[in-house]
């Protein structure tokens, strides 16, 4: 590469990382961020364009759905826009079912006999209640990454407020206890999304004002429950919301790998002793058992009940989204927060949960996350990620040469197209890493394919908002030495990633930065 081109791709970066400073200025952050579209010569540069070949470089399913159907789904209704003909869109991982008729990159083994499927087996009624932040945890992912609608399953979700996450739960609590008064369920499995929301946030006094908001809501689920003759299991996902981090120490604002707790509350308040220790894959197998109902072979989690004649007539299992049990010596945000309920419980028998790395079907030492941790619960064994199956194509040097991935070359090649790799700006987070799309310009530096433009998503969860700028630099000079790629896009997380179904307010967004180059102006000229 010559010195020239060293400079001018040094100097397009800066001017992205300009624009991102310009909008911190102007109060953004990183999982907020308005697209920011590199410009040359007065226009957008990098562009997607019919001929084109994109890959979605992310991995977990819930919060890339919208945007693939944007580029894919010939009937989309949510925006107006034009449909891009020819495109080859490869999605990293199957998102969705709907989505089988893609080149996927790496498609994923079927999970059978969930909690859901042996419930609805045996003819008994269930609830899903969640805020939509989290409404695919508690259907799609608790029921193995499946879309249909099981029968006798009724779901209901409430809006999430993300400007304001603690404004959703009375909401969430009122459905709950409506849902109540109407209808008998046998099982409910519900959500609290609010831990997850806020247990990134850098403050401790809104971790701690969280703990509390959350350890209330919680207490009206529970009288609700055992007014209405329900035995209430209480878990988590994985662990966040207990994690401040050493005192003195940096601030922690991404998941840990800490175990979360498993509770039993009857209606009679009742202890029910249970073994000391598991994982997320005992749930199921514990929830069965107290039903009446087998466990099926396909789940190799075991019950959690000392007492294997426990029955409850009818179940709540209630998912605490980020909420784990702290380390010892750690600022601890929800014992330091107003919590009389969650005191209350963990005077309780209680069996810690291991919620992260293999436990879950992660890799050995990685942080869990909600879709590992529903998709555990549900399943009753640890589903293996596709991370395990993407990082060890890496490792052994297939990764590129994925099938998917040499369709998107080879099409835009024959097409003159371009290749577009949209890519999360981290190396931590659940949804994917910066990694994956760095292969593929390697591969494409290697064989000297069609130009390729990364549209990169900034993070803010995983990753401190503050970050990005260095990310940003650092990302730039690899690109420098690897010799092919450029940034041409940067956006926010909460647009390109929205899982609220906020299609107008946010896909669209994200969309017409990455179509028409809508955005604030980065020039390189």
């Amino acid at each position: 590469m010559t010195h020239q081109k060293r400079k001018l791709d040094a100097e397009r970066i800066l001017a992205l990382v300009e624009g991102v400073w310009r909008l911190y200025a102007k109060g953004h952050e990183a999982y907020w961020l308005p697209p920011v579209v590199l410009h040359r010569n007065g226009r957008p540069v990098g562009r997607v364009r019919a001929g084109d070949s994109v890959i979605f470089c992310c991995r977990r399913g819930e919060r890339e759905i919208q945007l693939t159907e944007a580029f894919t789904d010939p009937e989309f209704v949510p925006f107006p826009r034009e449909r891009i003909d020819p495109l080859t869109f490869v999605p990293l991982v199957l998102y969705h079912p709907k989505f089988a008729g893609l080149p996927i990159a790496f498609p994923s083994s079927p999970v059978v006999d969930t909690l859901g499927e042996v419930v609805s087996r045996a003819g008994l009624s269930q609830l899903r209640i969640a805020e939509e932040e989290k409404f695919s945890h508690v259907t799609y992912f608790l029921d193995g990454k499946k879309g249909g609608d099981l029968p006798g399953v009724k779901t209901r979700s409430v809006p999430s407020s993300l400007d304001d996450p603690l404004a959703s739960l009375p909401e969430l609590t009122s459905a709950f206890s409506d849902e109540l008064r109407r209808s008998t369920y046998d099982l409910i499995v519900m959500n609290i999304a609010t831990g997850d929301l806020l247990g990134h946030s850098d403050r401790l006094d809104v971790k701690e004002k969280c703990a509390g908001s959350v350890d209330r809501a919680l207490s009206d689920v529970l009288d609700a429950a055992s007014r209405h003759g329900y035995t209430s299991f209480i878990t988590a996902d994985h662990g966040l919301l207990e994690e401040h981090g050493l005192p003195g120490g940096e601030v922690n604002t991404s998941h840990t790998l800490h175990p979360v707790p498993f509770i039993v509350v009857t209606p009679s308040g009742e202890a029910v002793p249970l073994v000391p220790s598991g994982s997320l894959a005992d749930v199921a197998p514990t929830v069965l058992s107290a039903l009446g109902l087998p466990t099926p072979e396909a789940m190799a989690g075991r019950n959690l009940v000392l007492d294997r004649s426990f029955r409850v007539g009818r179940a709540l299992l209630v998912v605490l989204d980020g909420w784990g049990l702290p380390e010892e010596g750690h600022i601890d945000p929800i014992a330091r927060g107003k919590t009389p309920t969650w005191d209350w419980l963990v005077g309780l028998p209680m069996a810690r949960l291991e919620a992260s790395g293999a436990a879950v079907g992660l890799l050995p030492g990685t942080k869990g996350n909600s879709e590992s941790g529903h998709l555990a619960i549900g399943a009753g064994r640890a589903v293996p990620q596709d991370e395990l199956q993407i990082q060890a194509a890496i490792d052994n040097g297939t990764y590129a040469r994925t099938e998917a991935f040499q369709k998107a070359f080879a099409d835009a090649s024959r097409s003159g197209g371009a290749v577009h790799l949209l890519a999360l700006l981290s190396r931590s987070s659940s949804h994917g890493s910066i990694e994956y799309a760095l292969e593929l310009v390697r591969h494409a530096s290697a064989v000297g394919s069609s130009p390729v433009f990364l549209h990169v998503i900034t993070d803010g969860r995983s990753s401190r908002s503050d970050h990005v700028p260095d990310e940003l630099l650092r990302l730039g000079d690899l690109l420098g030495g690897i010799g092919a790629g450029e940034v041409v896009t940067l956006i926010g997380r909460g647009f390109a990633l929205d899982r609220g179904r906020d299609y107008e307010g946010k896909t669209r967004v994200a969309y017409r930065a990455l179509v028409d180059g809508t955005g604030v102006r980065a020039d390189a000229d």
